[in-house]
């Protein structure tokens, strides 16, 4: 985790990453992109930093790019018409063009603006995790958290977005009801 990235779950894929600017510990949520400041940080962790500023235009494009997210991940096998249109407005703003090098086949996302590319880039990898496996798409087991994961396991099991976090406040608590229901 970066020294500055105070966010409790890193490491999932662009778009769930983007999700999980918003979290909850504790009663109250905490949201890194309320300001420019959190939003270079969260530019850095996903290497974008050097593509796309870390200004107001680019903030309000990651925000709607997360606001669509949100609504499509309620439902990811079957997103409803709001949340497909929320996400194509998104994509709307930009486009990948192939091309062919020197080097072989080449792609570079091309977006209105360098405001929309990350916004873009992370709309345009849920898509892309759509196209792997829509069940592996989940939210935390535990109803408190926020936080957002690609289950990766082998048996496709994972519940928790992280079993340190809210695995084991799930099994403490259960735990202290079994006591409490013995006593």
């Amino acid at each position: 985790m970066a020294a500055d990235d105070p966010r409790p779950l890193l490491g999932e894929p662009l778009s769930l990453d983007l999700l999980n600017t918003r979290w909850r510990l504790t009663a109250e949520t905490q949201d890194l992109l309320t300001d420019v400041a959190g939003l270079a940080i969260w530019l850095r962790a996903n290497d974008l930093h050097e593509l796309c500023p870390a200004d107001e235009p680019t903030l309000a494009a990651v925000r709607q790019a997360r606001t669509a997210l949100t609504a499509a991940v309620a439902h990811p096998a079957a997103p409803g018409r709001d949340a497909r249109a929320a996400v194509n407005a998104v994509l709307s703003h930009g486009r990948t063009r192939r091309t062919l090098t020197a080097d072989g086949p080449a792609e570079e996302a091309v977006t209105d603006s360098a405001a929309w590319l990350p916004g873009w880039l992370a709309v345009d990898d849920y898509l892309r995790l759509l196209r792997l496996d829509p069940t592996r798409i989940r939210g935390c087991a535990n109803d408190s958290c926020l936080l957002h994961f690609f289950d990766t396991s082998q048996n496709r099991r994972r519940r928790w977005c992280s079993m340190a976090l809210c695995g084991n406040r799930a099994k403490a608590a259960r735990h202290y009801a079994r006591g409490r229901a013995a006593g």
